[in-house]
């Protein structure tokens, strides 16, 4: 099942429901509305048959903790 993201439009709160794509939205868990956006969600998967391993994937921003690696979040340290 996917993770899916929302943002409630009446408080703003931000939050994450792993659900089936045919189950309806969820309420807010802050203050219950159903007014939400879905939002854009990115993700990753490792497969057999990827040309990708997991060690070539990039270490942590040694900046911010940031994993997308060194450079992913703008910060130098130059």
């Amino acid at each position: 099942m996917p993770i899916y993201e929302y943002q409630c439009r009446d408080c703003n709160k931000e939050f994450e429901k792993l659900m089936r794509s045919s189950t309806p939205a969820p309420a807010c868990p802050q203050c219950g509305s159903t007014a939400l956006q879905k939002k854009l969600s990115t993700f990753a998967a490792v497969t057999a048959a990827s040309s990708t391993t997991f060690n070539e994937t990039p270490t942590p921003c040694q900046g911010c903790g940031m994993p997308g690696g060194p450079g992913a979040c703008g910060f130098s340290q130059g």
